[in-house]
Formats: structure tokens, sequence, C-alpha cells
């Protein structure tokens, strides 16, 4: 369970990464809440606020996900080390400042729930796989 989440989760967020840089898929606007990095500011599907740093972040954690998928360790601390960091960004979310990166990638409106539910479902796989899957 944990190869196939590290795959999957891995694709689409290198899917996700690569829309995010696509007008019309990424309504593009202008930057809003103290976003300074401006750079393919939007909001994906009209609903998740992006830019292109926050797209070459997707692309990193997608990458990291495919390439986590060989084995069983690594796709485990995959999903633990995804938990723990989407929970962070959940988190930060609700804090002025933080809810930018420091200006540097959105991570308020809907992005906050999308990193909370990923948190939670990398938490499940990460912590939750029966050790009979270590074996197999």
């Amino acid at each position: 369970m944990a190869r196939q989440f590290a795959r999957w989760f891995g694709i689409i967020y290198i899917l996700v990464g690569i829309v995010g840089f696509i007008p019309g898929i990424n309504v593009m606007s202008m930057p809003e809440m103290g976003v300074t990095a401006g750079t393919s500011y939007g909001h994906l599907l009209g609903l998740f606020p992006v830019n292109a740093v926050h797209n070459v972040v997707h692309l990193a954690i997608g990458i990291w996900g495919v390439t986590s998928a060989g084995s069983f360790a690594t796709a485990r601390t995959y999903a633990r080390s995804i938990a723990v960091l989407y929970g962070l960004l959940a988190v930060a979310g609700f804090f002025p400042g933080l809810n930018t990166l420091f200006g540097l990638a959105p991570l308020f409106g809907y992005d906050i729930w999308l990193h909370a539910l990923s948190a939670i479902v990398a938490a499940y796989v990460g912590w939750g796989t029966p050790a009979e899957t270590a074996a197999a």
C-alpha cells in the first residue's frame, strides 16, 4: 500500500505541478495576500492558489514520490515525511506571514484543506501500513 501511495501521490503531484503552469487550467490573476513571488500566480481549477514556486515544489514532491515507490521502506518514509510536511503546511495556512511562506508561495484558502487531507492520508499510509506489507 505504501508503494502504491508513493507512486500515485507522486504522479498526481507531478501532474498538478505541470498544469499549474498552463493558463486556463491555472486561472491567472494578480498575487494577493502578501505573495511577492507572482510568476504564474493564479488559482488552479479556479480554486487552489498557486504560483511558480508552488508548482516547482509540487513537481519536486511528485518526483520524490515516484522515486520512493521502489521499496516499502522508502515509500513508508516518504508517506511519513509527507504527513509531517503537509500537516505543517496546513497549520501554517492559518497564520498571517506563514500562509504565504514569507511571500514565496500561497498556502491559504482551499490549499489548507487539501494539505490537511493529504497529511491525513499520508499519515494513515505511513504509520498505518501493516507489518505484513513490509514482508511482501
